[in-house]
């Protein structure tokens, strides 16, 4: 379709992000981060955690084929999801308090696609040259110099994208074990077709792509508006301070009509996404404070305050504008949004910690037989028979004992004994990460209510104890 005179297209072409190398209180904030949360990644599943000889000891393993989620001394069950759950809900409220608080510094700081990028750009910076060499390279024709410095480039990316798909398989199953398997060709094809894809989208999002996660593809830069206000922190540019803009010379002539601003273009130059932070704030920006760092250097090196691009509140900006001193970021941290998020957060926590440690590890179920309900007997007692499953979610065997509450004088027998057998109480050992199930049968008079309400209970009884009980009802023909 042509289109029309003096129409500009739908799709521009993307422009390449060359960001430039800066030093800075948040620049070694970055790198602090990016080595903690790579170190956590690449190590955690090499980490042992003694859990005895029935449980693998794994300090973090996702055990699908057991169906097991393990974290050091925590093991969760499937019934337990809950859990899993609680942690996402956590986790969800945690990025809604650092958004409200700090605008988006978990997408400049802690966000996979930030930190591989920025691990991506520092190779690049390596081997290519700073900014300015990076640009040359980029328009220079493709001569053997050039091809060998991509092709080295592009080699370091994938084994650093292979690395980080082969470190996700290995929360799956043991790692030593897979690690063999894998480089011995046994290993199960999913794990291959997992570091694959793995490899390539890490290849592909963080060398390539990089920015244009951040802008188009990712749903959070839409949802943080809801996020923020005008008491939140974010990456701001003082316009009342900077304009007009003008060069160091035009403003030591005229220093009057130009702000503290020298058009430097540093801000610019540092930033991962390319944005100009003093257009205001834009979609583009993840709040990595990079131009911050980069404005502190040229206002130190000008004679001129700081914080002419810094963290503000719009409120607090609005305030520096008439003439205002700053106010301390605690008090602007802590505020009614913040402190309501963070009181949700701590409760989740405390709720699911107070429920793990009040857990017990052995676990009741019992089903009534329906056909058919009731039998009588030749003596004129009434049968009900139940399905009973007792549940060890210990990594190790455990005694158990089966009782009946609510039915005096009742007593119990499995289809493995007689009736005259039958006795108050029923002991079971239950294997280890098991669930034994049990064929009950229970006896009483024929004369008596139609239906009576009692519970099957069941009690550990090893040194460490622990018990359950479940609700049951024995019925009496009509």
């Amino acid at each position: 379709m042509l289109m029309p005179a003096g129409s500009s297209d739908l799709y521009e072409r993307r422009k390449g992000v060359y960001p430039k190398a800066v030093d800075g209180f948040y620049r070694r904030l970055k790198w602090a981060v990016m080595v903690v949360t790579l170190t956590i990644y690449w190590v955690t599943p090499w980490l042992r955690w003694d859990r005895g000889p029935y449980a693998p000891d794994q300090a973090v393993l996702i055990d699908l084929a057991h169906r097991r989620f393990y974290m050091f001394a925590i093991e969760i069950w499937p019934q337990e999801f809950y859990y899993v759950a609680g942690l996402l809900i956590m986790a969800g409220v945690g990025l809604f308090l650092v958004t409200s608080a700090v605008g988006r510094a978990w997408c400049g700081y802690a966000c996979p696609q930030t930190v591989w990028t920025d691990l991506y750009q520092h190779v690049e910076r390596f081997i290519d040259g700073d900014r300015n060499a990076q640009i040359r390279l980029a328009k220079a024709p493709w001569t053997p110099a050039k091809v060998a410095r991509r092709l080295l480039k592009w080699s370091v990316w994938l084994a650093i994208a292979f690395l980080t798909g082969g470190a996700w398989i290995f929360y799956f199953a043991d790692a030593p074990t897979l690690q063999q398997q894998f480089w011995t060709g046994t290993a199960a094809p999913v794990a291959y077709a997992t570091v694959g894809v793995l490899t390539a989208t890490t290849f592909v999002l963080g060398g390539f792509m990089r920015e244009q996660v951040c802008i188009y593809m990712c749903p959070w830069p839409r949802i943080q508006t809801a996020m923020l206000d005008e008491k939140s922190l974010v990456v701001t540019y003082k316009d009342w301070r900077g304009e007009k803009r003008g060069s160091l010379k035009k403003a030591e002539a005229h220093p009057g009509d130009y702000g503290d601003c020298i058009d430097c273009n540093q801000c610019v130059a540092v930033c991962p996404t390319g944005i100009d932070i003093r257009e205001g704030p834009q979609i583009g920006c993840i709040t990595c404070a990079l131009c911050i760092d980069a404005c502190d250097k040229v206002m130190a090196q000008v004679g001129r305050p700081r914080g002419l691009i810094d963290y503000c509140t719009e409120d607090d900006a609005e305030a520096e504008r008439k003439g205002a001193a700053p106010r301390p970021v605690l008090r602007t941290l802590l505020r009614p949004r913040t402190i309501a998020y963070f009181t949700l957060w701590c409760g989740i926590g405390l709720a699911m910690l107070f429920a793990l440690g009040a857990r017990t590890r052995i676990e009741i179920s019992a089903q009534q037989d329906r056909n058919p309900i009731a039998v009588r007997l030749s003596d004129g007692m009434v049968r009900n028979a139940y399905t009973v499953k007792l549940r060890n979610m210990e990594a190790r065997p455990r005694p158990m004992a089966v009782t009946v509450e609510g039915l005096p004088g009742a007593r119990l027998w499995t289809d493995a004994m007689t009736r005259d057998e039958a006795r108050p109480v029923l002991a079971a050992t239950v294997p280890a990460d098991s669930v034994a199930k049990l064929r009950l049968f229970i006896a009483l008079p024929g004369a008596g209510p139609q239906r009576q309400d009692f519970r099957f209970a069941v009690r550990a009884t090893d040194r460490e104890g622990g018990g359950d009980s479940e609700p049951a009802r024995f019925e009496r023909p009509q």
